[in-house]
């Protein structure tokens, strides 16, 4: 991706996990049917907006990470995916030291979290993002360009370019 001046923009998308089952130990809840078919239009929104990621971060809740399975069964391609303990702690510091590491090869990398880290890191990196003032929603999608690498991602060094909440 790059932007009219051919400077590469590297993509940051934070994707909310789908509507879970209440109940049980936290990090076991599963997918509800909604989260499931929410889950697989996320997928498809990725691609029919370019926007489906070299790398996968996911929490090891088990929410998210079928949120994840079901969104990359409808990838030609699933991409490379690593399950990240920070993205659980559910704060926008640890998952921004996540996003810190990912490789300078990466060009597009997706976190798959929970509020109200997805929420507030979104507002963090871009605070004129008028369109999550409603919420950010189960399933969904905020995507942002970034200019420099994920390295040096900081308050107010993104720009929202995308948001979606896609329901199957």
């Amino acid at each position: 991706m790059a932007d009219l001046a051919g400077m590469t923009i590297r993509r940051l998308l934070l994707i909310r996990h789908a509507k879970a089952a209440q109940g049980g130990p936290d990090e076991d809840r599963p997918l509800t049917e909604r989260g499931c078919r929410d889950a697989a239009a996320i997928g498809r929104w990725l691609i029919a907006n370019d926007a489906v990621p070299d790398l996968v971060l996911v929490s090891p809740a088990r929410r998210a990470a079928e949120t994840w399975q079901q969104a990359a069964s409808v990838l030609p391609a699933p991409p490379a995916l690593l399950t990240e303990p920070r993205i659980y702690d559910n704060t926008p510091a640890s998952v921004l030291a996540a996003i810190h590491e990912v490789s300078g090869t990466v060009r597009t990398v997706a976190v798959v979290g929970h509020n109200p880290a997805v929420q507030q890191l979104a507002g963090l990196l871009d605070p004129t993002a008028g369109e999550l003032a409603g919420g950010c929603p189960t399933s969904a999608v905020v995507v942002f360009g970034v200019p420099a690498p994920f390295a040096e991602l900081r308050a107010g060094s993104a720009r929202l370019t995308g948001f979606a909440a896609p329901r199957g």
